[in-house]
């Protein structure tokens, strides 16, 4: 499998920051990829995903992207690789969901240029992928939480990028729906898309399998296998709470769990 991502050494840090944001990071994404970025509040988490889209510029290292330094690369050719979820969305006009979505197309088209049949068509089809062409005529502003969720995954991935990064995606939706976009992402991830997403949840990503990382506050990220890296020493050091982590026979995985309060 081909190397998609490919973070050496990379470092950041805000001008209002004394601590480094990010210090030394180094991983690597290839096709088929899971990756689940674990880290508490203002560790850097979205920070890594904005430095990976070439929104921020790092001022150490160097990140490549298919082969590519991503300070290289224009933001179209960054976005034909390169799908992006984002922590929330508030559209400033009612687009209809399949308007929405097919604005994900426009990566390959030309920067005067109109959607023509093949993206209407691509736009038809993901929203039917996805089980969502019932909501294809109804305005964006009207979805529920996990309806917006799931129009916003489609505008991502309808140009087939090779790679989707997901922030908190699950952040602002409930329980029931937190699977559902889990589901997705798991199944995304099964039909060839390398996925990195970023969350609080060590349940996300022993849920997604594949490979986890933590980044704490220091900037510093270690990544590995989600069995070696999500474990009761590293979470205790990274939450600061005495989370065990349990087999569950019934359901044949490890659950997190926490003390009484």
């Amino acid at each position: 499998m081909s190397i998609l991502f490919d973070i050496e050494n990379v470092s950041f840090t805000y001008p209002s920051l004394k601590r480094k944001v990010l210090d030394s990071v180094n991983f690597k994404i290839s096709e088929g990829d899971v990756l689940s970025v674990l880290g508490r509040n203002g560790s850097g988490k979205s920070t890594l995903l904005n430095c990976m889209l070439g929104i921020l510029k790092t001022q150490g290292g160097a990140i490549s992207l298919s082969g590519k330094f991503l300070h290289d690369m224009s933001e179209r050719e960054i976005a034909s690789v390169v799908g992006y979820v984002p922590q929330s969305h508030v559209p400033a006009f009612g687009y209809t969901v399949f308007d929405f979505v097919q604005m994900g197309c426009a990566s390959r088209i030309g920067l005067f240029s109109h959607p023509g049949r093949k993206e209407r068509d691509d736009t038809a089809a993901v929203l039917s992928e996805m089980k969502i062409e019932q909501l294809a005529d109804r305005p964006y502003t009207e979805l529920s939480g996990g309806e917006q969720q799931q129009a916003i995954i489609a505008r991502a991935i309808v140009s087939r990028p090779r790679i989707i990064l997901f922030d908190e995606p699950t952040a602002h939706l409930d329980f029931g729906n937190q699977l559902r976009v889990l589901r997705l992402i798991k199944d995304l991830s099964e039909k060839g898309f390398a996925v990195v997403i970023t969350t609080h949840n060590p349940d996300h990503a022993m849920l997604l399998g594949g490979r986890a990382a933590i980044l704490d506050r220091q900037g510093h990220l270690i990544s590995g296998k989600v069995d070696d890296i999500v474990t009761e020493a590293s979470l205790k050091d990274v939450y600061s709470s005495d989370l065990k982590l349990k087999y569950i026979e019934e359901f044949g995985r490890r659950v997190c769990v926490y003390p009484n309060l």
